[in-house]
């Protein structure tokens, strides 16, 4: 078991009408100025946004909206920054996006200083967190995902000054996300899981962590998909969503390097596709391409614990039958599963596998991919 240093400062409000009962008294203990930053129109539809704006009358508030689901280095974050400067902000509340312009707001330079990690951040605004999709984790974790298109990067920017204070979690608020997105989020958080438990040194705790959160992603995913007013059902997803990204599952373990995360942000910084469609796309190429007398042991236990494959037949036939049955699964929720189908073509294979190898640090991943190996993995996802 390797050592680590850990600490979760995020305090968690879950449940049906948590955000009435206590946004006030939250938001009260950071002061009077908030930033409030969102995406488009769906807080409004569902009445949240005017649930913020009556529960915070009394307090003085900026609105930023616009902010894209693949988070990108565009004016919406150089408006933050410079809202919050102009304003005078003392917390950001975010219904989507507020990580980057957190930390540039108590900077005085360009904030992709920060982002890049030319300059480490001394400081950074407060975030409270309401969450309306279950999927990346951003609600209890330290940082967020933004992309730079002209340069066609998609850095993870990760930082414990960004760790969200407050997170209110309240399932009733993904009723109302899309069939398409509730599927994307169902294998955004597999995939933090499976990129997890796919490393050198592990627990049999963080083992069972992991194995008992896909079976519950998959279960509750397809009752979320079949009935998305299912309290239970979105209740269990969010919560796995929040465990899938905060390093909960992999205290002690190895690193993994996170090689479908990395290579998933090349396609979406190139091609801007849903980033849950294009990770289970990845997945169950890479998991096929790294299939190997080494790793071999782990896709059997996979296989077993996870789908309940006959522990009785062949290793090598658990383990092929572990990665189909990954990708059924993704098949079977909606998910477009060939990047054609989401609009890339081979014409830029190869300069996205020399960008990833480049770039994301695969040669160091739990099966170490060199730029060839990347190509083979996209190609094979085509």
């Amino acid at each position: 078991m390797r050592n680590f240093d850990y600490m979760t400062p995020t305090r968690l409000i879950f449940g049906k009408g948590v955000v009435d009962k206590k946004l006030p008294e939250v938001m009260g203990q950071f002061g009077k100025k908030i930033l409030l930053t969102y995406g488009g129109g769906s807080i409004k539809k569902i009445g949240l946004y005017q649930k913020v704006l009556e529960l915070l009358k009394d307090r003085e508030i900026v609105e930023l909206a616009g902010i894209q689901p693949n988070p990108k280095y565009d004016p919406s974050v150089l408006d933050g920054v410079r809202l919050c400067k102009e304003h005078k902000v003392d917390v950001i509340l975010s219904v989507g996006g507020g990580s980057a312009i957190a930390a540039g707001a108590c900077y005085d330079g360009d904030p992709w200083d920060l982002i890049s990690y030319k300059v480490k951040a001394k400081a950074a605004l407060p975030i409270v967190d309401i969450i309306t999709l279950a999927a990346t984790g951003s609600e209890y974790d330290a940082g967020g995902v933004i992309s730079r298109t002209e340069t066609n990067d998609k850095i993870g920017y990760i930082d414990p000054l960004l760790y969200p204070r407050v997170s209110f979690l309240d399932p009733t608020y993904t009723f109302t996300v899309s069939a398409k997105q509730t599927a994307a989020g169902i294998a955004d958080a597999m995939n933090h899981t499976i990129e997890q438990y796919f490393a050198e040194d592990t627990t049999l705790l963080n083992d069972g962590f992991c194995e008992s959160m896909l079976r519950s992603l998959m279960v509750n995913g397809r009752r979320c998909l079949e009935n998305p007013e299912d309290y239970t059902a979105r209740a269990e997803m969010m919560l796995a969503c929040t465990y899938g990204c905060n390093r909960i599952l992999s205290l002690g373990n190895s690193a993994s390097g996170w090689p479908c995360h990395g290579i998933e942000h090349a396609l979406s910084a190139y091609y801007d596709i849903t980033h849950g469609e294009g990770l289970a796309i990845i997945t169950p190429r890479w998991m096929t391409h790294i299939l190997s007398e080494r790793t071999l042991p782990r896709f059997v236990k996979y296989g077993i614990n996870v789908f309940g494959i006959d522990a009785t037949l062949d290793q090598w036939d658990i383990a092929r039958k572990a990665i189909e049955e990954t990708y059924k699964f993704f098949e079977s929720i909606g998910i477009p599963m060939h990047l054609r189908e989401v609009g890339i073509d081979g014409s830029r294979i190869n300069e996205m596998a020399h960008h990833i190898a480049v770039n994301e640090g695969l040669d160091q991943a739990y099966v170490p991919l060199s730029e060839q190996d990347i190509v083979e993995i996209l190609t094979a996802s085509l």
